[in-house]
C-alpha cells in the first residue's frame, strides 16, 4: 500500500508536531553534576522532527504545545523561531510566580564517552504542555481550513499525563478525517510511565492510538513495551539485534495493524558510548528496505538520533521517493546529527545525500 500525500498547494504547513519542548541543558565534556556552566537548546521527541524537516529538509513545519508564559518560555520561543518551527498554534498559559500551578520543563543531558553512557536527567513534572486536554486545541481549523500534509506525534507527549492520551487521540482522528498522514514515534521512555501504571497502561494507551497511524516508528523495546510484541532471542539489555528477528516481529505488527503503511525504525548496536553500528530497516508495500550499514560510526552525542531519522524518512515520503532511498535518508540525517550536540540536526540537505552516496567524510572543495 503506497503513501498518499496531499499537494503542498492545498496545505499551510508540510509538517505538524504535537509534543513537549524543553530547555536543554548541556554540560559540554563536563557531568551535570559537577559542571558550573551550561549550553542551552530547545529540544523534544516530537517538536525535533519538525525542525529537522525545517531546517535540512526546508518543509514548512509547525509545533502544537503548551508553554507557561515566563521568561523561560520566551526564551524558548526564541529558540523555535532560531529553528523555524512557527509557532502559530501554541498554547501561552498565565504563569503562576513560581511554578507550583504551571511550569516549563527542562532536560540535563551528558554526553557519554568510552565506556560511559549517556545521561539524561529531565525536570519536566506540572508543566504547562502536560495539562493540556481534549477541546484546548483547534483541530478543525489546523487539518479542514489551514492543511497539514503529515502530522507527528508520538509515545513521549502521550506518557505526559492522564490527559495526554485523549489528546493524541482527538488530533489523530482528525487528522485522519481531512487525510492528513500520520506518523507516531512510540519512544518509549520508562520514567515517564512509571507512576502512571508502567508497560501495563503504555500498551493500553499506545494499543488504542496504533489504529489511527499511518508510519510507526520504534526500536525494538519500543515495540515490545509499547505494543506487546517480542523480538525474538533479545537479551534483557539489548546488547545484540538480529534484524531478521526484528523483521519477524514487524510482520506480526503490520498484521494486526493492518493500517500501518509504512513501519520504520533504527537498529544500533553499542560498542561504546561514541562507536555505535548504526544502521536502519523499513517495512512499506509489503517488503523490507535496509539502510547502508555503518559499523562502528563514531558519534558525538547519540540523543536524539532518533528524532532525525524520523524527519529524513518523512521527508523521503513527502517528496515521494522510492523506499529504498526513503530509508536511506532516515539513517544518513540521523547519522549526521551524532555528529553535533544537542537534539537537532545541525546538517543540510546537501551534507545529508553525500552521506546517503557513502562520502560525507570528504573535503568539500
Amino acid at each position: 500500500m503506497s503513501i498518499t500525500v496531499k499537494s503542498k498547494k492545498e496545505c499551510k504547513y508540510d509538517i505538524l508536531s504535537l509534543g513537549e519542548v524543553m530547555l536543554r541543558f548541556d554540560p559540554g565534556e563536563e557531568r551535570i553534576h559537577t559542571t558550573r556552566h551550561f549550553r542551552a537548546w530547545e529540544g523534544g521527541g516530537e517538536y525535533n522532527v519538525a525542525r529537522g524537516l525545517k531546517r535540512c529538509f526546508r518543509q514548512e513545519a509547525a509545533i502544537v504545545t503548551a508553554i507557561a508564559d515566563n521568561p523561560i518560555g520566551r526564551l524558548l520561543e526564541d529558540l523555535i523561531y532560531q529553528g523555524g518551527v512557527n509557532m502559530e498554534y501554541v498554547k501561552w498559559v498565565p504563569y503562576d510566580g513560581i511554578g507550583r500551578e504551571v511550569r516549563n520543563g527542562l532536560n540535563f543531558t551528558e554526553r557519554g564517552f568510552g565506556v560511559r553512557a549517556a545521561v539524561g536527567c529531565s525536570d519536566r513534572g506540572h508543566t504547562a504542555v502536560s495539562q493540556l486536554k481534549v477541546g484546548d486545541i483547534d483541530w478543525h481549523k489546523i487539518f479542514a481550513e489551514d492543511g497539514v500534509r503529515w502530522f507527528h506525534t508520538g509515545g513521549i507527549f502521550a506518557a505526559l499525563s492522564h490527559t495526554t492520551p485523549d489528546v493524541v487521540l482527538e488530533a489523530v482522528k482528525k487528522a485522519k478525517e481531512h487525510g492528513t498522514i500520520v506518523s507516531y514515534d512510540l519512544n518509549y521512555r520508562p520514567s515517564l510511565w512509571k507512576d502512571f501504571g508502567g508497560k501495563q497502561k503504555a500498551q493500553e494507551v499506545n494499543r488504542a492510538i496504533a489504529p489511527y497511524v499511518d508510519v510507526m516508528i520504534g526500536n525494538e523495546e519500543d515495540f515490545t513495551a509499547c505494543l506487546g510484541f517480542e523480538v525474538e532471542g533479545l537479551d534483557e539489555q539489548i546488547s545484540e539485534i538480529d534484524a531478521n528477528n526484528f523483521k519477524k516481529m514487524i510482520s506480526k505488527a503490520v498484521s494486526e495493524f493492518p493500517n500501518f503503511q509504512a513501519v520504520a525504525t533504527t537498529l544500533r548496536n553499542a560498542k561504546t558510548a561514541s562507536k555505535n553500528d548504526w544502521g536502519a530497516v523499513l517495512f512499506h508495500e509489503g517488503e523490507f528496505f535496509d539502510a547502508l550499514l555503518r559499523p562502528e560510526m563514531e558519534i558525538y552525542d547519540r540523543v536524539g538520533g532518533g528524532d532525525s531519522f524520523a524527519s529524513g524518512l518523512i521527508y523521503g515520503f513527502l517528496e515521494e521517493k522510492a523506499p529504498a532511498e526513503i530509508i536511506n535518508y532516515g539513517a544518513a540525517h540521523g547519522a549526521m546529527a551524532m555528529t553535533t550536540p544537542g537534539d537537532t540536526t545541525t546538517a543540510s540537505l546537501k551534507e545529508v545525500q553525500k552521506v546517503m552516496q557513502g562520502s560525507g567524510a570528504r573535503v568539500d572543495r
